[in-house]
């Protein structure tokens, strides 16, 4: 598994988000993919994305940054964990990237019976050599 940190200095050039999967395309051709691999007995997923991701385009990326078991933050967050924690564990993971042009913070909510993983994953996906033909 990667770090986010790796996006810093590279200048993204397109983002595609679906329900939990955030795919990073950058300059150099190569596809980072922030997600998680989903097992039985848990539950991973983006909670919330606070800025517009269109201002991680175009510009390098200055601060990627990981904050791992996070307190929640709204009163809806403190409820959620609490409801989570009756019946297993849960995971507050936030990220935080930044360019020139603005920050953007996503924000994961992982919860399982303990046993498996509520952690996000980062990998390169792969390399995009179509971009140089």
């Amino acid at each position: 598994m990667r770090s986010v940190k790796e996006l810093e200095g590279k200048t993204i050039t397109k983002i595609d988000k679906s329900h939990n999967e955030i795919n990073f395309h950058c300059e150099s051709g190569e596809v980072y993919t922030m997600y998680h691999d989903q097992e039985c007995c848990e539950y991973v997923t983006i909670e919330d994305i606070c800025g517009d991701l269109d201002d991680l385009i175009g510009s390098p990326i200055l601060i990627a940054e990981e904050n791992k078991n996070a307190k929640p933050i709204t009163d809806a967050d403190k409820q959620k964990t609490e409801e989570a924690n009756e019946c297993g564990t849960c995971t507050w993971t936030f990220y935080k990237f930044a360019t020139k042009n603005g920050y953007v913070d996503i924000r994961w909510f992982g919860e399982s019976n303990g046993y498996y993983s509520e952690s996000v994953d980062f990998i390169l996906k792969g390399v995009d050599f179509s971009r140089w033909d």
